[in-house]
């Protein structure tokens, strides 16, 4: 069975940013002009886009002269990022774990869970 394209709800400029910064984008491109044979002009681009984050995860280079001792930097080599399962927004662990997601509002299981013990806890008093 062949994989169908399928498409999702209305994508605007900012999903397209926001997908092509989370997942990057790569061009790469080889172009030749040559004449009955011979090779006039060579050209090879080479070009990455993405977000810090994603190009540290991958293990691209940065210019010289990128400042590593940042904390943004710091935070994005770390990885200490999950994504939301209701929105798909890259959103710390500890905060997504431990409280909500600042985007969408998602609770986990575990908040949730504490929540519940904490009501019954005052109900029994």
């Amino acid at each position: 069975m062949p994989l169908q394209a399928t498409k999702n709800e209305a994508s605007g400029l900012a999903d397209v940013i926001d997908r092509v910064l989370d997942k990057g984008l790569v061009i790469n491109a080889d172009i030749c002009v040559s004449v009955a044979g011979v090779e006039l002009l060579g050209i090879k681009i080479r070009a990455a886009l993405a977000s810090f984050e994603t190009a540290a995860r991958y293990g691209l280079e940065f210019p010289s002269g990128t400042n590593y001792e940042k904390a943004a930097w710091k935070e994005a080599q770390a990885g200490n990022k999950e994504m939301c399962p209701e929105c798909s927004k890259k959103v710390p662990v500890e905060e997504l774990l431990n409280q909500a997601c600042p985007w969408c509002g998602w609770v986990s299981a575990r908040v949730k869970r504490a929540t519940v013990l904490a009501v019954e806890e005052l109900l029994a008093q």
